[in-house]
């Protein structure tokens, strides 16, 4: 992750079980644990559950964020893990997302987030 801030996962689960993607306080604990395998500091958690289904949440970590919006009805959710540092694996919170909503299928791009060039770095310290 040489000169970059962070990484950035965009995960796509499908075929998971709807019943766990519409269960807000499974979804959270999924969420909150999937933080911890990864190796990140849970700072705050909050979810909520829709009407007529599906929940949506934000576990913010010290290294940053995860996030997640399921649609049950699709049995798809949408996940993204965005951790800064050495020290936390997006890789590892993503898989086991994947695992507990018992997916049959991902997909996962990675995006570099604040890319930083030795001369940029020279200029902002340099004033």
């Amino acid at each position: 992750m040489k000169n970059t801030l962070g990484r950035h996962i965009l995960c796509e689960v499908y075929g998971c079980d709807p019943e766990v993607l519409n269960n807000e306080k499974l979804i959270e604990e999924i969420m909150v644990n999937a933080a911890l395998q990864a190796g990140a500091e849970v700072r705050e958690v909050a979810f909520h559950k829709f009407s007529p289904q599906g929940v949506s949440g934000v576990v913010v970590i010290s290294e940053s964020h995860l996030t997640i919006h399921t649609w049950p009805e699709f049995a798809y959710a949408a996940v993204d893990v965005f951790t800064c540092g050495e020290k936390v694996d997006p890789t590892v919170a993503c898989l086991y997302i994947k695992t507990s909503v018992k997916a049959k299928q991902m997909t996962a791009s990675e995006v570099k987030r604040g890319i930083l060039e030795e001369h940029l770095l020279e200029k902002v310290s340099s004033g």
